[in-house]
């Protein structure tokens, strides 16, 4: 008998994101031909080690939130979920293929399979230079993604279902485009960082 491991990865929860620094938006349907703008929070909680917890909702109307559990490999770890990297990834390249799975349908596109496989590299000194003296750094240097179809239909069709889809995936709009943002630290109450860009 094999010893299977499972990661936690997540639960329904009953319970929106605990959030107390912004106001969560309320879904508003839009009228053509404005979009839909709609929006995810997040309310995350460190735990022991690596550990942490998080409750993830959209706020479009049938959406459940979700809890997640992260974690990182030992021995800064225990490996009992996935790591936040992973979640990001997986993000990106679940939200293009639903826009592929969505467009196709939509346009009637006879498809025979549809796979994408995606390899991004991060880089980081966390491990090696900080015993060094070095303030720790990363980044991400490259998002590959390949997107494999087969279908009787014509190439100039399913090139224009990627060049539709890659358009219309909201994640890969925020790779490919500088996009406002801002972080914030509230220390004890107080606000002693607040900082953005774009």
């Amino acid at each position: 008998m094999t010893n299977k491991k499972h990661y936690h990865v997540g639960d329904l929860s009953n319970q929106q994101p605990s959030i107390t620094q912004y106001q969560p938006s309320k879904f508003a349907k839009a009228r053509h031909p404005e979009p839909y703008r709609f929006e995810v929070n997040l309310s995350a909680e460190a735990g022991t080690k690596q550990k942490k917890t998080g409750v993830v909702s959209v706020n479009i109307p049938g959406f459940s939130p979700v809890k997640l559990y992260c974690d990182e490999q030992p021995p800064v770890g225990d490996d009992t979920a996935p790591p936040p990297l992973a979640f990001f990834a997986a993000g990106i390249g679940f939200c293009l293929m639903t826009h592929l799975t969505d467009i196709l349908t939509a346009r009637k596109i006879q498809v025979d399979s549809l796979k994408l496989e995606q390899r991004i590299v991060f880089r980081t000194n966390l491990g090696h230079m900080r015993e060094h003296g070095y303030m720790t750094d990363g980044g991400c240097d490259v998002v590959e993604t390949h997107v494999i179809i087969d279908s009787a239909e014509s190439e100039e069709k399913i090139k224009d279902l990627l060049d539709e889809a890659e358009n219309g995936c909201m994640a890969h709009y925020a790779l490919r485009n500088p996009i406002p943002w801002s972080t914030r630290l509230i220390y004890n109450g107080n606000e002693v960082i607040s900082r953005q860009g774009a």
